[in-house]
C-alpha cells in the first residue's frame, strides 16, 4: 500500500503539472493584450522568455547527465548481485555434485567389492555396514537451494530496464537539442513539433519518477533489515531449517555448524570401513582376490578426499561472502543509482514543464518571415527573387 501511495503521488504530480501548463497557456492565449496596428517591435520581456527556455533546456541536459550516471550505477549494482548469485549457485552445484558422487561411489562399493569379499570367507560382514552408514551420512550433505533462476530473472529484467532508460535519456536529449535548434533558427514548425515531444517526455518522466520512487522506498525498507526477510523467504521457498539458514546468513561464532553432527558421524564411519577393508585378508580364503581389494582401497581414498572437499565447501565463509556481495550490490550501488535516476526525473519534469510554458511565448515572438528563412537568396524559386525578376523585366 505504501508503494502504491508513492506511485499515486507521482501521478498526482503529473496531473497538477498538466493542469498548471494548461491554465498558463489558456491565460496566455486568451488574456494577451492586442498588439497595436503596425507595431513591428517585439513586446517587452520577449528576450527574457527565450533565455528562460534556454536555461530550462540546459538544466534538462544536466539532468540527462545525472540520469546516465544513475543508470550506470544501477546496472553495476544489479550486475554485482547477479554475479554473487551465480557464484553461490556454483558452490551449491559443486556440493550437490560431490554428494551425488560420494553416494554413487559408496553404493557401488557396498554392492560389488564388499559383497564379493564378504562372500569369500566364513566370517563375512565386517565392512558392508560401516560403508552403508558412510553412504547414508553423505546423503545428508546436500543443500536444496539454487539461486540460478533468481540470477537469470534479475538479469533479464535489468537488461530491459537499462535499455528503456537509455532510450528515454536519448529521447530527452534529442528533444532538448532540437528545441535549442528551433529557438536559434526561429523555426516555428520545429518548435511546434518539439512542444508535442516535450509533452510526451514530460509524461514519461513523471511515470519513471513514480517507478523509481516506489522501488527506492521498497529497497531502502528491505536494506534496513535484510537478514530476517531473506531468512523467512528462503525457508518458505526451500524448506530448509532455521539452523542451516542462520549458519550461512550470519556466519559467526554464536551459530554452530548444523552439519557438525553429520560430519562427525561420517568421519566416525571411515575407521570402520578402513578397518573392515584391512581385515579382508584374514576373513577370506588363503588366496583373496586382489582386484576387489585394490578397487576398494582406491574407492576409500577417493571418497575420503571428496569428503574433506565437501567439508570445506559446506563451511559458511564462501556462501556468506557471496551473500554480503549481493547485499552490497543491491543496497549500495543499486540504491544510489535509483536516487540519481530519481533526481534526473525531477530535473527533467521541472525543466520540461518550464519549456512547455515558455515555448508558445517564444514562438509568438518569431518574425513573420519565418516561412522563408530557410530559402537561399540566389534560389530562382524564391518568391522574393521571382518578384524582383518580374520588376526587372518590366523596367526593360
Amino acid at each position: 500500500q505504501a508503494l502504491l501511495l508513492v506511485v499515486a503521488l507521482a501521478g498526482l504530480g503529473l496531473g497538477l503539472s498538466l493542469i498548471f501548463i494548461a491554465v498558463y497557456l489558456i491565460r496566455f492565449c486568451c488574456c494577451r493584450p492586442p498588439e497595436p496596428p503596425g507595431a513591428k517591435s517585439p513586446p517587452p520581456g520577449g528576450g527574457c522568455v527565450t533565455w528562460n527556455c534556454i536555461a530550462a533546456l540546459l538544466v534538462g541536459c544536466a539532468g540527462i547527465g545525472v540520469g546516465f550516471y544513475g543508470n550506470s550505477e544501477t546496472s553495476d549494482g544489479v550486475s554485482q548481485l547477479s554475479s554473487a548469485l551465480l557464484h553461490a549457485n556454483h558452490t551449491l552445484t559443486a556440493i550437490d555434485h560431490l554428494v551425488l558422487e560420494m553416494v554413487e561411489r559408496l553404493d557401488e562399493a557396498v554392492r560389488t567389492e564388499l559383497t564379493t569379499l564378504e562372500g569369500c570367507g566364513p566370517r563375512g560382514g565386517g565392512g558392508g555396514a560401516p560403508a552403508g552408514g558412510a553412504r547414508r551420512q553423505a546423503e545428508t550433505g546436500g543443500v536444496p537451494l539454487s539461486p540460478l533462476q533468481v540470477a537469470e530473472n534479475v538479469s533479464f529484467v535489468e537488461e530491459y530496464r537499462w535499455l528503456a532508460y537509455v532510450l528515454l535519456l536519448l529521447l530527452e536529449l534529442l528533444v532538448c537539442l532540437f528545441t535549442l535548434l528551433g529557438l536559434a533558427r526561429q523555426s516555428k514548425w520545429l518548435v511546434i513539433v518539439m512542444t508535442v515531444m516535450s509533452l510526451l517526455v514530460l509524461v514519461l518522466s513523471w511515470g519513471s519518477m513514480g517507478l523509481e520512487a516506489a522501488t527506492a522506498v521498497g529497497l531502502s525498507d528491505f536494506c534496513s533489515s535484510p537478514d530476517s526477510y531473506i531468512l523467512n523467504l528462503t525457508q518458505e521457498e526451500t524448506g530448509l531449517g532455521s539452523d542451516i539458514l542462520n549458519y550461512y546468513f550470519l556466519c559467526n561464532q554464536a551459530v554452530s555448524n548444523p552439519f557438525q553432527q553429520g560430519r562427525g558421524a561420517g568421519r566416525g564411519a571411515w575407521p570402520g570401513v578402513v578397518g573392515g577393508a584391512r581385515r579382508v585378508p584374514g576373513i577370506t580364503t588363503p588366496f583373496p582376490p586382489q582386484k576387489p581389494v585394490l578397487s576398494l582401497e582406491e574407492t576409500l581414498n577417493v571418497t575420503e578426499g571428496s569428503f574433506h572437499q565437501l567439508v570445506a565447501l559446506l563451511h559458511c565463509r564462501g556462501l556468506h561472502k557471496d551473500y554480503g556481495s549481493a547485499l552490497r550490490g543491491l543496497c549500495e550501488d543499486t540504491l544510489e543509482g535509483l536516487l540519481f535516476l530519481l533526481l534526473f526525473s525531477l530535473l527533467s519534469a521541472g525543466a520540461l514543464a518550464t519549456v512547455l510554458c515558455s515555448l508558445p511565448r517564444a514562438w509568438a515572438l518569431f518574425p513573420p518571415s519565418d516561412d522563408y528563412e530557410d530559402t537561399d537568396d540566389d534560389d530562382p524559386f524564391n518568391p522574393q527573387e521571382s518578384k524582383r525578376f518580374v520588376q526587372w523585366q518590366s523596367s526593360i
